[in-house]
């Protein structure tokens, strides 16, 4: 079941059709060399006392390398760690500690950080540095791979840990998720079948580790360039202008890519004719750019928005058309945001809210179509566990029998159609003293508004100890406004709507906190705070 294996297979098919191309560099790498550079990575780690099961610790910048050594480590049989250096110094630290990797292979700066910061690394007994360094951080790996022949892929069993993935922290400190070869070859057959990825396809992912799954289904894959920390700040042109060279036919990136590289293409008058498919994933995609986006496609192309998680993806899907034209209007009325039906092999179930752990899921706490309730799934892309952190396991997963269901951290429903639909992370929900509310439907009343660009609902504790709901909004960036007269306006949107009637406060921020991966999950628990020193600063 070692993910390698499938690569491999395809390799041999596809011989030197292009595998990867580094859209900055011109680089560019066939099936069957990156099947080479892989052995040679593999082989040397081996030569170099690099064992199955030990934890590395890979910090090296999306290319051809990153991908042939991450193929390489699974060869080998090894745990690889992925961790966004985007998170934050201090939150990376907390992750490489928990961790404890036994290898580290990291560009120069990440073997510097690691002499800066000894004490979290002191579980390192070796280090490969990937680049010069005139020999002050060791040789350069690159350089020391010569023999590329005969690897020996590790028998790894389906439920061998393969990889730790940290979430993005968007409620908490980021969490470690367990990745098994079997989860890795479910998500690769899952997206191939139902996305119908395959040969006759070129990627463009803005999120590297997808680079392997394209490999894998035997698709060519163009790293784009920009910095996947940075979504948001992606350059357009750069992006567009590897697209339209390499005739990419399929890409992955979050809404704030999209954001960008839409409204750059609508400016500019720039078309994406051989893009059949794009899927935008990682936060609710604003309406505005589907709309914008599916303009610039060809006849037949299709937009593809997937919901799920780090610890299970995808689970859920819906299609541009299908939103735009259906579910838009019940979402900006306060309906959530749609995320589509269950992928094959996936079951989605809604339960009752709760915040403590559930050993065991209970019938009776399962709710009918058309309530909110807690989103909780099953299936062969759901991990088991988080790395290191029994009390999250506890919290997230639950047993039924012999299978087990993963509780996602989000509130929605079911409708009569078999619909999920979002309505916000559990934990942002108000329990107020007139009832529940959900940030996604409440929030969309008042994105209404054309001068509001984003809205959060967040609950402050008024001098009562009661929870009291405000909404803060963001502008629209470039565009003048008169603030206390959008706070007015937004306002009485909030009256006229039985969802938000109970609101009474709306103040502006000047930029919201969000997410570094995706740039679109908002910190709601820093903008609480926020709202809690305007309006209380006494407590």
């Amino acid at each position: 079941m070692n993910i390698a294996a499938a690569f491999i297979d395809i390799a041999r098919e596809r011989g030197r059709h292009p595998a990867i191309i580094e859209a900055k560099s011109g680089r560019e790498i066939s099936f069957l060399g990156m099947n080479q550079l892989s052995d040679g990575y593999c082989r040397h780690l081996q030569r170099q006392g690099v064992r199955a099961g030990e934890v590395v610790m890979l910090m090296v910048t999306p290319s051809i390398d990153f991908i042939c050594l991450t193929l390489a480590l699974f060869k080998l049989g090894a745990v690889i760690v992925l961790i966004d250096p985007g998170m934050g110094y201090r939150n990376l630290l907390r992750c490489i500690a928990r961790v404890e990797p036994t290898v580290l292979v990291g560009i120069p700066k990440a073997i510097l950080f690691a002499r800066v910061f000894r004490r979290t690394f002191a579980t390192v007994r070796r280090s490969f540095c990937l680049g010069g360094s005139f020999g002050l951080l060791g040789p350069d790996l690159r350089r020391a791979v010569a023999d590329s022949q005969g690897a020996v892929v590790y028998p790894s069993p389906a439920e061998a840990l393969a990889a730790i993935i940290f979430t993005t922290g968007s409620t908490g400190p980021p969490k470690g998720v367990r990745y098994e070869h079997g989860i890795f070859n479910a998500q690769r057959q899952l997206i191939g079948d139902y996305y119908g990825i395959g040969p006759s396809d070129i990627d463009q992912p803005a999120f590297p580790l997808f680079a392997l799954f394209s490999a894998a289904l035997g698709a060519c894959s163009v790293i784009p360039d920009m910095d996947p920390t940075r979504p948001a700040q992606v350059c357009p042109q750069r992006f567009v202008a590897s697209i339209l060279r390499y005739g990419v036919t399929y890409s992955f990136g979050s809404p704030a890519i999209w954001n960008v590289v839409s409204t750059y293409c609508c400016k500019q008058g720039v078309r994406l004719p051989t893009l059949r498919k794009i899927l935008m994933a990682g936060a609710p995609v604003p309406y505005g750019v589907l709309e914008r986006t599916r303009g610039l496609l060809g006849p037949g192309a299709e937009i593809h928005t997937p919901y799920g998680a780090t610890e299970s993806l995808p689970v859920a899907s819906i299609t541009a058309s299908e939103v735009l034209a259906e579910t838009m209007q019940c979402s900006r009325d306060g309906a959530g945001t749609c995320v589509g039906r269950a992928l094959p092999g996936i079951d989605i179930r809604i339960m009752e809210i709760s915040d403590e752990p559930q050993a065991v899921l209970r019938q009776e706490r399962l709710l009918p179509p058309g309530q909110i309730g807690e989103i909780i799934v099953r299936g062969g892309v759901v991990t088991r566990a988080y790395h290191n952190n029994p009390e999250e396991t506890s919290l997230a997963k639950m047993a039924d029998g012999d299978t087990f269901w993963h509780r996602m951290g989000d509130v929605g429903y079911l409708d009569e159609q078999g619909r999920l639909w979002f309505c916000g992370r559990r934990a942002h929900r108000l329990e107020t003293a007139q009832g529940r509310m959900f940030t996604i439907p409440c929030e969309a009343i008042v994105n209404e508004h054309p001068r509001v660009f984003r809205s959060a609902l967040v609950g402050v504790r008024d001098g009562g100890g009661e929870t009291v709901p405000v909404m803060i909004v963001e502008l629209q960036p470039g565009k003048a406004a008169d603030g206390s007269r959008v706070v007015t306006e937004a306002l009485q949107l909030c009256a006229a709507h039985p969802l938000t009637r109970r609101i009474r406060t709306v103040l502006i921020h000047p930029a919201f906190p969000v997410d570094i991966r995706h740039n679109a999950k908002i910190f709601r628990e820093k903008l609480s705070l926020w709202a809690q020193r305007q309006l209380f600063p006494q407590r």
